[in-house]
């Protein structure tokens, strides 16, 4: 594995560790963004408006639809049709988890008659692309918020916790290869440098035509409610379907959404 060296992202060849105890204290600040969220819902609300499409939301690991709520409620505002995974408390693929999770999909895009696009917050990111490859015919596009699919699986702080879940009766997960492939739709991954659950080099995509990775100022807690994730990701689901283009951070934007390594 290599990596496309930028000036602000020699670190992310070193082999990614789980974030350290400064980075984990700093999630702290989650409420604070969603705060900063309530504050800026003018700034926000001037996104690109939906077309009306279908927008599948996953929680993150032990999460519920709850924590997404902020996010949807944004999305339908803004003229999508957002709907949240309705599986109750993520706590990893076990039994028919995925099964009933394509079976979402196939049904929304059966009674919409539309491609639909799949969100994913952390755990709930490694669905949507795992997802998105079994039914490209029906996903229009991909987001993830801080989702681990590149790197060791032990290079989070939630790893011990998801394995304590899993004890009796692990499921068994996809290689890394498997999962730090994109899906064969546009697919864009939001992340943070200062994420203090996962290792932020774990969240860069392969560079490609239709792969892009956003880095944003954000808690790993926050990214599902904070104001410069939700700004991109709104963006990103306003795109036309079939004129995708990769994230435009030129102009004043270029200040909030700095240049980032992706992986080659």
């Amino acid at each position: 594995l290599t990596m496309n060296l930028t000036p602000n992202a020699a670190d992310a060849t070193a082999s990614p560790r789980a974030p350290g105890l400064l980075k984990m204290l700093l999630e702290a600040r989650a409420p604070f963004e969603y705060a900063a969220s309530l504050a800026a819902a003018p700034w926000l609300l001037s996104a690109p408006r939906g077309d009306g499409h279908a927008v599948l939301v996953y929680p993150g690991f032990l999460a519920t639809d709850f924590s997404t709520r902020p996010l949807r409620r944004l999305l339908r505002t803004l003229g999508h049709d957002a709907h949240g995974w309705g599986q109750g408390r993520n706590v990893g693929p076990r039994g028919d988890t995925l099964q009933q999770a394509l079976q979402r999909i196939e049904d929304l895009h059966r009674s919409s008659g539309r491609k639909l696009s799949l969100v994913g917050w952390s755990l709930g990111g490694l669905y949507a692309r795992e997802l998105a490859k079994q039914a490209p015919h029906a996903v229009r596009a991909v987001v993830t918020l801080g989702s681990p699919f590149a790197g060791p699986m032990q290079a989070n702080n939630a790893w011990r916790t998801y394995q304590w879940v899993h004890r009796h009766r692990p499921p068994e997960p996809p290689s890394r290869a498997e999962l730090q492939t994109p899906p064969p739709v546009p697919t864009t991954s939001i992340y943070s440098r200062s994420d203090g659950v996962v290792a932020w080099p774990c969240s860069l995509q392969v560079a490609g035509p239709m792969s892009e990775s956003i880095e944003v100022a954000a808690s790993h807690l926050g990214l599902g409610v904070n104001p410069l994730a939700l700004k991109a990701l709104a963006d990103r689901l306003a795109q036309p379907e079939g004129q995708w283009r990769a994230f435009d951070r030129s102009g004043l934007r270029a200040t909030a959404y700095p240049a980032n390594a992706s992986r080659a």
